[in-house]
Parts: structure tokens; C-alpha cells; sequence
């Protein structure tokens, strides 16, 4: 049975188990570098099974999701009440080719994008915390929400990560 959109915001805003969604974003792109540091490009393009994303494909996705959760935080802030538009990430995977791509550059634009975009969270004031936004799919979406639900997700594709690369999931991340 597939999760609602409800139950899908509250399984990745779980993942963080109380850590501070500021520090998970910004130690993701080390972990991620870490884990994939030496990885052989046959490693890193192996799909775990058929319709199950390779790390290529995983670090494509986050990439691309930090370009679009940077453009939600600076709608916004740019609009309060503004819509957030739903994507279906199996569409922009096959579209934008996510299998081919190469993970060090997927990676590379994933730090420099996640950068731009901690700069901006770590600016503001306490009141642009709870500026909204109208998802399409979940309703509406405080910025202190969709912070919590980027740390949420970067958690869930490092498990992804790790598993793939052969290492043990990591725990509670300090």
C-alpha cells in the first residue's frame, strides 16, 4: 500500500529523531563524499534491483532536490502562501537520464546548491521560520517544515548510500 502524503512528511521528518536540521544538511555532502571516495564507476552505476535507484541515480536525485528546495525556501520568503509544486521523482530520473549521470558531479552540484541554500537558512529571522508555503500534494508547509523534511530526506538517502557502498547504516548522527 502506498503512504499518503501525510504519512510520507511524517516518515522523513522521523528520520531525524531529534537532530538538529541545520547540522544534518550541513554534514551531508561530507558523508556522502566519504562514502562514495574510491567507489569503482561499475560500484556506483550497480542498480541493489530492477527499479531500485544506484548511488548515480541517489546523488542525481538529491542534486536536483536541493535546486528545487531552494527555490521553495525563496518563493516563500519571496510570497508567503505561495504554491509549492509536487514532482514525480521516477519521471525526473528517467528525464534527466539520473542512471548515466556521474556521481562526483552530482555531487559537486549538490554541495555547492545545499551551500547557497544553508547560507540563506542560517539568515533568517525567527518570524520567516514559519512563512508558509501551499504544497500541492501535503498543504501547507512552514520553511521550519520543509528544513526538517530536507535533513529527514538527506537521512533517508545516506542509508541508501551506505547500504549500497557496503557499509553498515550509521546511527544517530552527532
Amino acid at each position: 500500500m502506498q503512504e499518503t502524503a501525510q504519512e510520507y512528511r511524517q516518515r522523513i521528518i522521523n528520520n531525524l529523531q531529534g537532530q538538529d536540521p541545520l547540522k544534518v544538511q550541513a554534514a551531508t555532502a561530507g558523508r556522502l563524499g566519504r562514502m562514495i571516495s574510491g567507489a569503482s564507476k561499475q560500484k556506483l552505476a550497480k542498480q541493489p534491483a530492477p527499479g531500485k535507484w544506484s548511488t548515480n541515480e541517489i546523488l542525481a536525485h538529491l542534486a536536483e532536490c536541493e535546486v528545487v528546495f531552494g527555490y521553495r525556501l525563496r518563493a516563500i520568503l519571496g510570497a508567503p502562501g505561495t504554491p509549492i509544486h509536487g514532482f514525480d521523482q521516477d519521471k525526473w530520473a528517467t528525464a534527466g537520464n539520473y542512471a548515466a549521470r556521474d556521481a562526483k558531479k552530482s555531487l559537486a552540484l549538490f554541495r555547492a546548491v545545499r551551500s547557497a541554500n544553508l547560507d540563506l537558512l542560517h539568515g533568517l529571522k525567527p518570524e520567516q521560520w514559519k512563512q508558509c508555503g501551499m504544497h500541492s500534494e501535503r498543504g501547507e508547509e512552514s520553511i521550519e517544515t520543509i528544513a526538517q523534511m530536507i535533513a529527514g530526506h538527506d537521512l533517508n538517502h545516506l542509508r541508501q548510500v551506505e547500504t549500497l557502498m557496503g557499509r553498515k547504516p550509521a546511527g544517530k548522527q552527532r
